[in-house]
């Protein structure tokens, strides 16, 4: 029995949006890191499931991670999880994000966010798949594919030097922009439409 394809949430008809739902089609066939850029609210994370169920790794997790919304001491406590004992708080083990994307696709979300020592971890990562947790004795091997997002451009942060090069290049292996709005035409009345008729169902109010 053929598997159905889950629903994206990516809606349009523009043809600058057919042309990005094609590239995400081509880049699900990959294995590779991938870089996806665009402006906030211009649906990245749905890029992102899109491209992680349309790829082999379909019936694995999919698990996002915002960056922006981690601080720094807590990173390669979330990304790798820790042993018990590892700090006076750590009762248990504790498995991180990583460990918990086993097989799948860990999506990181405002990757320009990451704190310089947050991006070494990272780059550390993704050179080998291995990984140590905190407070751990040996090393983990984890197969797990890397998407990451931004709203900015990333370039000019390496150029900057607030971005490791090194890691820009380890993430920009396939790269996708998501067009804004504003580029797409009618596409804004397909959304509105979708929008209304999903707050009609849910407030169980007459559709317009």
């Amino acid at each position: 029995m053929s598997r159905q394809p889950r629903p994206t949430g990516l809606i349009g008809e523009s043809r600058v949006f057919q042309d990005m739902l094609a590239a995400i089609g081509k880049i699900a066939g990959y294995d590779a890191p991938v870089l996806i850029s665009g402006e906030t609210g211009s649906g990245k994370e749905l890029a992102a499931r899109a491209i992680h169920y349309q790829g082999k790794r379909s019936d694995k997790p999919f698990i996002p991670v915002n960056c922006g919304a981690l601080p720094d001491h807590l990173i390669e406590n979330e990304l790798f999880g820790h042993c018990k004992g590892a700090y006076t708080d750590a009762r248990d083990n504790q498995t991180g994000l990583i460990a918990q994307a086993e097989g799948g696709t860990l999506f990181l979300d405002e990757v320009d966010a990451l704190s310089p020592k947050a991006q070494v971890s990272l780059l550390r990562f993704l050179e080998d798949g291995k990984y140590r947790p905190l407070g751990g004795n040996r090393l983990e091997f984890a197969d797990v594919r890397i998407l990451a997002a931004c709203n900015v451009d990333l370039q000019d942060l390496v150029n900057q030097e607030h971005f490791r090069a090194d890691l820009h290049y380890r993430l920009n292996v396939m790269e996708l922009a998501i067009p804004p709005l504003r580029a797409r035409g009618d596409d804004v009345i397909l959304l509105a439409r979708h929008f209304i008729a999903e707050a009609a169902c849910r407030y169980n109010m007459p559709r317009l």
